[in-house]
This record gives structure tokens, sequence and C-alpha cells, in this order.
């Protein structure tokens, strides 16, 4: 009996083991085939400093460094071996958009604005419209009730309005809409 009992056994897992391999092959794959469809969160990184055309036009020659630094805000690169020159770098990376890259040098003789160059600098305004695409038409509610709506609900007993006379009574005002339609 002893050498039956260790032949069951040794069959029982077997099994065991076969059945449980089958299931992690099983399981290998459905975890596959969910990770190609999901994509991972990508984080949005924004590096330097934004610099538009706006502010490029702003530059006049002979403006003093602190003059440039409070229009195009500080250089993101200085170097001791190039004293005479500011490097603004900007860099976005966005899930799903192509990254955004953009370089201006600014130019001293001595403490004085020389010149700028590097890139084409877009607006303020394509810069924002470049950032996102509103996905469809916003839906404002609409903030007024009319009578019928205003019905349903009972009116509250005000024991201070019943006290106040003609005098004492604040004017009414009248507020313009929160949004325009």
């Amino acid at each position: 009996m002893h050498v039956q009992a260790r032949c069951r056994l040794r069959v029982a897992l077997t099994l065991s083991l076969a059945s449980l391999l089958a299931a992690c092959s099983s399981v290998g794959e459905t975890t596959r085939n969910a990770m190609s469809a999901i994509t991972p969160y990508k984080v949005e990184v924004v590096q330097g400093n934004f610099v538009s055309r706006e502010q490029v036009q702003a530059l006049q020659p002979g403006m003093s460094r602190q003059q440039v630094r409070e229009i195009l805000g500080t250089p993101l690169l200085t170097s001791v071996f190039h004293n005479d020159r500011w490097e603004y770098v900007f860099t976005i990376k966005r899930q799903g958009v192509q990254e955004q890259n953009r370089k201006l040098a600014v130019f001293f003789d001595g403490e004085r604005f020389v010149r700028a160059e590097g890139d084409e600098m877009p607006s303020e305004s394509e810069f924002v419209a470049a950032l996102g695409k509103p996905i469809g038409k916003l839906k404002i509610p609409n903030l007024q009730a009319t009578e019928e709506q205003l019905a349903k609900f009972p009116a509250a007993k005000n024991k201070a309005a019943d006290t106040v006379t003609e005098e004492t009574a604040q004017p009414q005002r009248s507020y313009p809409p929160l949004e325009s339609r």
C-alpha cells in the first residue's frame, strides 16, 4: 500500500503542476493583451522660460541687463566663459503632441544689450492655441429659474423682512449674468 500511495501522490503532484503551468501561461497572455491596451500616464514636462515674439520685440539696443531680465525673465543658462551672452531655452513635452523646443541667445556689450538671435518665437496667442484644443463645444447651463420652477418651492418666511419699513429698505441691485450667451 505504501508504494501505491506514493504513486498516487506523484500523479496528483504532476497533474497539479501541469495545471498550474497551464494557468500561468494563460494569465501571462491575458496580462500582455491588457498591457497593450493600457497606456501609462506620462507627466507633462516644461523646462525653461517661454519667450514670446512680443517679448523679443520689446528688447531695444542699449537696455541694461536688469531691463532685459525684467522683460524675458531669468535666463536658463549663463556661462562664466561667455559672460556677455544669456541663453533662454524652452522645452515642453506632452503626451500625444510633438515636443516643442525653442532657443534664444541674448548678447551684451558690457552691461548693455546689443542683439538677440535664435528660433522664431510664437506670439502668446499662437502658443496658447498650440497647447490644447477644446474638446467639443462647452455647454453653458441656464442659470435663471423660470416662474414655474420657482413656484415649486415654498416662499421662505423671514420675520425680519416683515418689520422692515420702506425708509430702511435697501434698493434692489441688478447684477449682469455670469457668462455671456
